[in-house]
């Protein structure tokens, strides 16, 4: 697989890479990124009402080319009605949750601002917010729903593809050809 691909949906669990391959993706192709939550979270941490999300969304996958990364299943019926490739991000658990706590570490650090000027804080890591808690949570949720899911009949047009390593991962990146 290598080039034809247009309408790109990126999924995984929490942490997994999703927004990074995503980057990289409309990068190399010179498609345009859209990242779901930057759509979804309001300043505050306040989640957009449903209407107003799956507004933007179908807004934002208008073009004829694009990739987007994340999990939402309120909008997947959108995504991936239109995409044409479903790209799943499917490393070990471990491994995801060392990237988490790195990732979240240094946002937390750095007081890098994400998406509506939100940044994240302890409770990332603490209580009900636990990025941690959500990843372990939503791990064998994904790999049970997933395969299902790609097997429905509406979802017969697209092409998938289940990376379970980085190494699979930089291979197929490295497979699409670079826009011109």
């Amino acid at each position: 697989m290598g080039g034809e691909e247009k309408r790109i949906a990126v999924i995984g669990t929490t942490g997994s890479g999703k927004t990074t391959l995503a980057r990289q993706v409309s990068k190399r192709l010179g498609i345009p990124h859209v990242e779901l939550d930057a759509l979804h979270w309001e300043q505050h941490w306040v989640e957009s009402p449903i209407d107003v999300f799956r507004a933007r969304v179908a807004y934002a996958l208008r073009g004829d080319a694009w990739v987007i990364d994340g999990n939402y299943s309120i909008v997947r019926d959108i995504i991936w009605s239109r995409a044409d490739t479903i790209v799943w991000i499917d490393y070990a658990l471990p491994l995801i949750l060392w990237r988490l706590v790195k990732r979240t570490l240094l946002r937390i650090a750095t007081r890098e601002v994400l998406w509506n000027g939100n940044r994240e804080h302890w409770g990332a890591f603490f209580g009900r917010e636990s990025l941690i808690a959500w990843a372990i949570g939503t791990h064998p949720r994904h790999r049970r729903d997933y395969p299902l899911l790609l097997q429905r009949v509406e979802y017969a047009h697209l092409t998938s593809l289940r990376l379970r390593s980085p190494r699979e991962t930089a291979t197929w990146l490295a497979s699409l050809t670079d826009h011109q």
